[in-house]
């Protein structure tokens, strides 16, 4: 049988209570083995506990940890499966695959919106569906969840209190696992299998609203190393100085400190284009770094990660704004649905 390796790090899915008494990390092995028995007819499956936290608790030393874990053992199987708490699970696929390039087979992130205890648990599809990508699906840090599979470091928290809790605006799926299973190549890896799990925690993600005061994030600039600004619309922000609320003070004095500013959208759909408005335009004449369609959590990871690996400012750049691990579209490129491999889904 093909081996897969399954990672437990906590989250809804392995967890035992709920109302009237509060959701807290339990023994999950038990459980999966009791209700869960036919994951075993899939593939042999060694299971290893990383820890059990609520992922609200998951921080960029765990990210390293994990992605250090997954590089020493992945030679050993035929793919991983990490279970995850949802709340940060697209923080922690969009961390992994910016230190994992080159991976050669599939890790599959899920977790689950009940327990798996649970009669009505979203979990054990979850996991059947994960194993299932981890076996046939492509070559990269990916996302499953509620029959669909997705590109990580594109996927978003949508849904709170409903199955189908995550999506992909920006980019289409890499498989949809109904009565067939259906299977995007997905990434064209370079180079060989690399572990680069360095991380600069020390950013900041800045979300422009009416009424800010740039006297709270010009405050804030001497204490980090990088900052993430969630920009109206294609990057826009106020910047008329009579108000008093304009941020360009906040890009200057970032540039003047070496801290480089990558600026995403808030919106869903879409990205931000930095020469549209006059707004983005002095920005990127201050250094500013466009985030294209990045999703915020992509951005601060790949800003952390950039920040431990290109000390100078101009390879810096150049590692941000370009696309390393399909995590935003090149300017210029049409995203298109791949062609898709088929496969009988387990009955």
């Amino acid at each position: 049988m093909p081996r897969i390796l399954l990672l437990h790090t906590g989250g809804t899915l392995g967890m035992a209570g709920g109302r009237p008494s509060a959701l807290r990390p339990a023994a999950f092995f038990k459980t999966l083995k009791s209700r869960c028995p036919e994951l075993f007819q899939l593939a042999d499956i060694e299971l290893e506990l990383f820890s059990n936290l609520d992922s609200s608790e998951m921080q960029p030393e765990l990210w390293s940890r994990l992605a250090a874990h997954l590089h020493r053992r992945l030679p050993e199987f035929d793919g991983a499966v990490v279970t995850h708490g949802t709340d940060t699970l697209a923080h922690t696929a969009s961390a992994l695959s910016f230190m994992l390039p080159g991976l050669p087979k599939p890790v599959v992130m899920t977790g689950a919106q009940r327990p798996l205890g649970e009669i009505r648990s979203d979990a054990r599809l979850n996991l059947i569906d994960a194993v299932l990508s981890a076996l046939q699906g492509p070559p990269e840090v990916s996302i499953c969840f509620d029959s669909h599979l997705y590109r990580g470091n594109r996927t978003r928290k949508v849904k709170v209190a409903e199955y189908d809790a995550f999506d992909s605006p920006n980019f289409p799926r890499l498989g949809t696992l109904g009565v067939e299973a259906t299977f995007a190549p997905g990434l064209r890896q370079k180079g060989p299998f690399r572990l680069r799990e360095r991380l600069e925690s020390r950013v900041f993600l800045l979300k422009v609203y009416p009424g800010l005061d740039p006297a709270l994030p010009l405050a804030l600039l001497p204490h980090v190393r990088g900052l993430v600004v969630e920009a109206y619309g294609a990057g826009n922000f106020p910047i008329a100085p009579d108000l008093g609320r304009s941020l360009l003070p906040l890009f200057r004095q970032a540039r003047e400190r070496d801290v480089p500013v990558l600026v995403v959208t808030q919106a869903h759909h879409n990205g931000v284009d930095l020469s549209l408005y006059e707004a983005g335009a002095a920005a990127l004449a201050e250094g500013a770094l466009s985030g294209g369609d990045m999703t915020p959590a992509a951005a601060l990871a790949k800003l952390m990660h950039g920040l431990a690996y290109y000390p100078d400012r101009v390879a810096r750049a150049r590692y941000i704004e370009t696309a390393s691990v399909g995590e935003m579209t090149e300017p210029g490129t049409n995203v298109q649905p791949s062609p898709v491999k088929k496969s009988k889904r387990a009955r």
